[in-house]
């Protein structure tokens, strides 16, 4: 079965907060490239929606509905339903993401 993956508005956000500050930062082509690699990583669900692990931060909280994979630095927290994978947010991981997640979750 072929899942849908659809982007919540705070993934969206992320994602475009991160090319904004990679392309200032860096350069253009290097924005392009992680850019484009998240979004293949998060087609890969497509077909393996499951092959996701759940973040230790929302485990110790009991919060096992949610998934993720990782794309460099960078973690895409997911959540799969019935025929649809949900992006909840896309992290750079060398930030403290527990303090993300509260700060997302409490909204």
């Amino acid at each position: 079965m072929k899942y849908t993956v659809l982007f919540i508005q705070s993934a969206e956000d992320d994602l475009f907060d991160i090319y904004k500050y990679i392309y200032v930062n860096d350069s253009p082509s290097a924005a392009d490239k992680i850019y484009n690699g998240i979004m293949s990583k998060c087609r890969t669900l497509e077909n393996f929606p499951m092959r996701g692990h759940i973040p230790p931060e929302l485990a110790s909280v009991n919060m096992k509905e949610y998934l993720e994979v990782h794309y460099k630095p960078f973690r895409i927290i997911y959540q799969v339903g019935k025929g649809e994978v949900f992006i909840h947010s896309i992290l750079d991981g060398r930030r403290e993401i527990k303090t993300i997640l509260e700060e997302r979750v409490s909204r």
